[in-house]
């Protein structure tokens, strides 16, 4: 039987009603995650435009093709392929590009080819495509032309906000609590959110949706906490990696609200309210025994036993006291010292402790490494699903879609052939596939979409996984420093990947080869990683350094003599 708090499971369940229906609940939020860390896709939508046209056209002309209006020739206009030449009832000509506009001096014919002077003209305004876009940030505030970086530093701030919020929200949860933090971030969540579709100018509407992106990382991190703290090791693999799910599910929601709503504001809006009926109910979820116990309100803790015991159908037998005496009994048992000899003084780690040896900094570098391109590739895979050609709003629910059944199989994978087992190919067909992209045609974006799909889905599995790989790979005195650091290369990946996405510009599966390459070196670092499956925690660095290695004759043989001896 399990002992100290954990043994509470193996009294009131692992995962019976009372832990399903918190469950449940507390993951609805992270919906509202994935919606968010992905909006601004269609927020910074750049639709087609050109420089703002002179009043009083009567006539334009783009090549072959011939309106009355801007309006009739959208359909054919193809940026970087030739100005719009446009007539004013004067008889004025103007060519029309993106950025600047030129008058056609003496220009007596009205045709497509002139070959006389011009006078070039900067913008005092734009004219925009709204059939498929009729309002984003860029139209609303010209982000455009020289002003371009401006729309393209709204996702970066926003992960950078997610970096912060990892870094605050984490420590004060350890230190009020989870169910404050909880309740506190989602409120904000709405608040925020819906604050966002009100601003009135640039500035503040990055300023809005970095607090956003703090309070969005601070509920994602400590709802992982939450959620294991109240599920048994039994199902723990399964409710920690299907907290990845829900956010799937917000990304699905991004793509169904930007199909149906193409103004902004709204778009927005919709998009905070649609995880809203979370706060009807966020203010009856209970605090994780687990914290209850560290902090001595014993009280406390057995009205939550009780609760839960009478919710999943059993009798309140169970006491707190039995709790303490166990945990009690594995201190004391911890401080012991076999033969009598002196407690060592404890060291203070540091994050050089992880490069300690040769095989260690080995380890640590690729498990930084996985960390790193599974940000960088889900962020990258999802964010650029828009840019692969089709239809934007099917990639990107597609882009959610693969990731539910990724983490089934992802889970099945991982109890039963082994964790490296599963991180590795994972990696190697995700950077197989993203390098397949490169001998797409580009006229076939079925298949270049199909493989992308490919990627997303397997680097999720990766993505997935890696939080429990890295706690089986060191030991209990460094753990948390483990986790801590390879969750900071994490947030690295994730602020860099829109800049990585931005890449489309000078090819539009740059980014998708980049990852794939990435995905492919690392994958294959991965298979010299040690194998944990089925491994007990180790304590001390020495044990964990030793993992993966084959026992020599002379260290089995002292082994057998010190169990003979027991």
């Amino acid at each position: 039987m399990t002992a100290g708090v954990e043994r509470l499971f193996d009294e009131l369940g692992h995962f019976k009603r009372f832990q399903a229906c918190v469950y449940f609940a507390a993951i609805f939020q992270a919906i509202s995650c994935g919606i968010h860390y992905l909006a601004s896709v269609f927020l910074v939508e750049t639709p087609t435009f050109l420089c703002d046209a002179p009043p009083n056209i009567t006539d334009v002309l783009y090549k072959n093709h011939s309106a009355t209006s801007l309006e009739g020739i959208w359909t054919h206009y193809k940026p970087g392929n030739g100005p719009v030449v446009v007539r004013t009832a004067l008889g004025d000509q103007w060519e029309l590009s993106p950025c600047f506009k030129a008058l056609r001096l003496d220009a007596i014919h009205f045709q497509y080819e002139f070959f006389g002077n011009k006078t070039v003209a900067s913008c005092a305004g734009f004219v925009y495509d709204h059939s498929e876009v009729q309002q984003s940030i860029v139209t609303e505030w010209d982000l455009v032309c020289e002003r371009e970086w401006l729309a393209k530093l709204t996702q970066p701030t926003f992960m950078l906000g997610v970096l912060v919020g990892a870094l605050i929200f984490g420590d004060i949860a350890d230190r009020i609590g989870r169910r404050p933090i909880l309740i506190a971030t989602s409120l904000c969540q709405f608040t925020f959110g819906i604050i966002v579709a009100f601003t009135g100018n640039y500035y503040l509407f990055v300023v809005m949706r970095f607090l956003l992106a703090m309070v969005s990382s601070g509920y994602l991190v400590v709802v992982f906490v939450y959620v294991t703290e109240f599920t048994g090791i039994k199902v723990r693999t399964w409710t920690s990696m299907h907290v990845h799910a829900a956010f799937a599910v917000g990304i699905m929601v991004v793509a169904l609200v930007g199909y149906l709503v193409r103004v902004w504001w709204i778009y927005q809006i919709i998009l905070t309210l649609s995880t809203s009926p979370f706060l009807l109910y966020c203010w009856k979820f209970p605090e994780t025994p687990f914290y209850l116990m560290a902090k001595g309100r014993y009280k406390e803790t057995q009205e939550l036993l009780d609760k839960i015991a009478s919710f999943n159908g059993l009798p309140p037998t169970l006491k707190v006291s039995d709790l303490i005496e166990e945990c009690d009994g594995a201190l004391l048992t911890d401080k012991k010292q076999a033969d009598g000899t002196a407690v060592e003084v404890e060291k203070k780690l540091s994050i050089l402790d992880m490069f300690g040896s040769l095989k260690m900094a080995g380890r640590s570098a690729t498990c930084w490494a996985i960390w790193f391109i599974g940000s960088l590739g889900y962020y990258v895979f999802s964010l650029g699903s828009v840019n692969l050609g089709g239809d934007q709003y099917i990639n990107l629910f597609l882009a959610g879609a693969v990731e539910v059944p990724s983490y089934l199989i992802g889970c099945f994978a991982m109890d039963r052939v082994g964790r490296k087992k599963t991180c590795a190919p994972a990696l190697v067909l995700s950077g197989v596939a993203c390098m397949l992209i490169i001998m797409v045609p580009q006229d076939i974006e079925v298949l270049a979409i199909v493989l992308s799909m490919t990627g997303k889905f397997a680097i999720a599995i990766a993505f997935g996984l890696v939080y429990l790989y890295t706690c089986e790979l060191y030991p209990t005195i460094i753990r948390s420093l483990a986790v801590g650091s390879g969750s900071m290369m994490c947030r690295v990946g994730s602020v860099l990947a829109p800049f990585c996405v931005y890449l489309a510009d000078v090819w539009i599966y740059l980014p998708q080869l980049i990852v794939g390459i990435l995905a492919f070196i690392i994958g294959i670092l991965t298979m010299f990683l040690p194998e944990t499956l089925g491994q007990p925690l180790t304590s001390t660095l020495e044990e964990a350094e030793a993992l993966g290695s084959k026992p020599s004759k002379e260290n089995a043989a002292v082994d057998g003599v010190e169990i003979s001896k027991a």
